[in-house]
């Protein structure tokens, strides 16, 4: 086998940016006010309950990750530590990978919607012309820079874990391109599954390999595990 056996994406727990985020839109703030570089925000309280439930999922099936990779990001470093003790995968190891870091977003860092489009209205229409899939930010990444750095990722997974179950700890743009590359889907295709839902938090999605039919197959997509709700 030239692939892994099993690969399951989950969302890092929320953090306190997620928190920020959801108050500054209620407001209808301009910005998005945190003190941490974007590399150093945590979990929440309930972003580190969402990691143990999951954690505990894992526990109780019956193949489990054999290695784990996480974004370098604090709250996906977390979320996998939490995850890997509440499982009881005590001899898996845990890799960083820059190569599935959040997305970078420019110039529109930290702002909201209407903060976007108030401080930078040229840019918002350029990004309504071209599609977010391509449209670049001012020193940020489109979508298409994120599927290089993941298909030369997904490319090392095939290389030096064939046959191995993983379990890859990321940000949900990341997730969304990494079934873009997997399951070689169009712009269009894409970006409709991206519009019916949001990712959740501490969500998982699960890809078993198909020897018939020489490809992977989706199992779970954005999967919430029993107790997730009680962590909140």
């Amino acid at each position: 086998m030239n692939f892994p056996e099993t690969i399951w994406l989950i969302r890092h727990g929320e953090s306190t940016a997620n928190i920020a985020r959801q108050k500054a839109e209620r407001e209808n703030s301009l910005t998005i006010d945190y003190l941490e570089r974007e590399m150093d925000i945590p979990l929440s309280e309930t972003g580190v309950a969402h990691s143990i439930t999951a954690g505990r999922w894992f526990g109780g099936q019956s193949e489990k990750p054999t290695v784990i990779f996480a974004s370098p990001y604090l709250r996906t470093f977390e979320t996998a530590r939490f995850i890997k003790e509440a499982a009881g995968l005590e001899n898996v190891e845990i890799f960083h990978d820059e190569r599935i870091r959040e997305r970078e977003f420019g110039i529109f860092d930290r702002l909201t919607w209407r903060g976007s489009v108030e401080k930078y209205p040229e840019e918002c229409a350029k990004r309504e012309s071209i599609g977010k899939f391509y449209y670049r930010p001012p020193g940020g990444e489109s979508w298409c820079d994120v599927a290089l750095r993941v298909r030369n990722f997904w490319r090392d997974l095939c290389l030096h874990h064939a046959g191995e179950k993983i379990l890859i700890v990321t940000h949900e743009v990341v997730i969304r391109v990494f079934r873009y590359v997997v399951e070689r889907l169009t712009e269009a295709e894409i970006l409709a599954i991206d519009k019916s839902c949001d990712i959740i938090n501490g969500a998982v999605s699960e890809y078993r390999f198909d020897g018939e039919k020489k490809r992977f197959v989706l199992e779970l997509d954005n999967y919430v595990p029993e107790g997730y709700f009680a962590g909140e």
